[in-house]
């Protein structure tokens, strides 16, 4: 115990173990849905003969690479298969473009090669130094309303989904009112606040718990089943398909996975470092290097092992508000994603999406304090600000949200004659997302 304290030097974060262990259980129970959710999005790409084998490596990637962040970065940062991420490999590169699933692993993994590549270099690391802090913590406060959003639709109160890259949202569902499921729902919403402004810690984990033993009493949701499965990864495991790259789609396939992982983590990272308090003064993150190579190396592994691409989860977000601060909180996290999602699955399966909904919009709720921070006095901080904390969630696109935000900045401060202000980085960037947004609108 003394030996954990002192590697994760809980003294200089003034936290304790029971502090980390209950972050870690509750950044678990906010991301748990990924072992299913993953399995059954990649499924219909490699076809429902996947499944177990999914779960399995769905399991493995997070938890072998979180536990990773855990010892090497010591952040409570928590990775997985990035949703948005399985999707573009399920439904545009496989069903849309026409590649068999074993083609776009070996794209997923040539992508992460080029991450490892960019952050041993410190490349990735230049990146986030050069982003003005205004963009560093309007990207913060529009993930918390893409939380918000993710866990309203995930409840049925709001009806949305990305077809053909477009978000089609059809409003308000107002039936789910009268059901048990909606009911719980606002009973986890309300349980989560009284239990934060009684300053009890733990507040989500509580809520996640007591919501979800209410639905399976009120049959809102099924019991489990059985506790145990027995893992497999045979149908997935080093089955990359490294000649169906050598053509020049491909080569756009892993373009798209490039940019779209690399900003939505940059997102991601800067996010949560900056409700962690990691940010300096001058807006550097401590030990970012470590934090995107550890990123890297989980999407190379996860597609040895036969998921999409691996990236830092927005989830960590509810154990750091728990007061996780050091890297035993992944650790906890890596743990049980080994424990449960390769032995009890079906455990985890059984939380309800009422119950861990209200979780993702009460952090959606704090994370969105960090915009009070930007300079609204001045038009050429506050706009930018303003566009990437309303199209985040409005575009279901991190890394839209922060293209939007980055071209417009350095519009504005050019226009207004204070192109020094720029970091030069940030103009490469800038023509970086014009020409991705020209290649997503097929311009190029």
């Amino acid at each position: 115990m003394e030996w954990f304290e002192k590697y994760f030097e809980f003294d200089r974060y003034n936290t304790d173990m029971r502090t980390e262990v209950l972050a870690g259980l509750t950044t678990f129970m906010t991301m748990a849905y990924i072992l299913f959710v993953n399995p059954a999005i990649l499924s219909n790409a490699m076809g429902k003969a996947a499944f177990d084998s999914l779960v399995t490596v769905t399991a493995l990637a997070a938890g072998i690479t979180t536990i990773i962040m855990a010892l090497y970065a010591k952040k409570p940062f928590a990775l997985a298969p990035g949703m948005g991420l399985n999707g573009y490999f399920t439904y545009s590169v496989v069903l849309g473009m026409g590649y068999s699933w074993k083609v776009a692993l070996a794209a997923v993994f040539v992508e992460g090669i080029i991450f490892i590549i960019l952050s041993i270099t410190k490349v990735r690391t230049a990146v986030i130094n050069a982003i003005p802090m205004s963009q560093k913590y309007a990207v913060g406060a529009g993930i918390g309303l893409f939380l918000t959003f993710i866990g309203l639709n995930d409840v049925g109160l709001i009806t949305a989904a990305v077809k053909n890259g477009i978000l089609q949202f059809t409003g308000m569902n107002y039936g789910i009112l009268a059901t048990k499921a909606g009911i719980l729902f606002f009973f986890g919403l309300f349980l989560t606040g009284i239990l934060i402004s009684m300053r009890i810690k733990g507040a989500l984990l509580i809520s996640i718990l007591t919501t979800s033993i209410l639905g399976w009493i009120t049959g809102a949701a099924p019991w489990p089943h059985h506790l145990f499965s027995t893992p497999t990864i045979s149908y997935t495991f080093m089955k990359l398909d490294f000649r169906g790259l050598l053509n020049v789609g491909a080569i756009g396939v892993i373009f798209a996975f490039l940019m779209v992982d690399f900003f939505d983590t940059l997102g991601t990272v800067t996010g949560l470092s900056a409700k962690a308090g990691y940010l300096t003064e001058d807006g550097k993150i401590p030990d970012s290097e470590k934090i995107l190579l550890t990123d890297a190396i989980g999407t190379t592994l996860g597609a040895v092992l036969g998921t999409s691409t691996v990236t830092t989860y927005i989830e960590s977000a509810a154990g750091i508000e728990e007061g996780g601060r050091t890297g035993m909180t992944a650790l906890v996290t890596g743990l049980l994603f080994l424990g449960i999602g390769l032995f009890i699955a079906p455990l985890a399966g059984a939380i309800p999406s009422f119950a861990t909904a209200p979780a993702l919009v009460i952090v959606g709720y704090y994370m969105i304090s960090a915009i009070k921070n930007v300079d609204f006095s001045d038009a050429t901080e506050a706009l930018p600000a303003f566009l990437v904390l309303m199209s985040i969630p409005f575009t279901y696109s991190i890394s839209i949200g922060i293209g939007l935000g980055f071209i417009s900045y350095t519009v504005l401060k050019i226009a207004s004659g204070r192109w020094k202000e720029v970091h030069p980085l940030m103009y490469v960037l800038a023509a970086i997302f014009i020409a991705y947004f020209a290649y997503l609108a097929g311009v190029l």
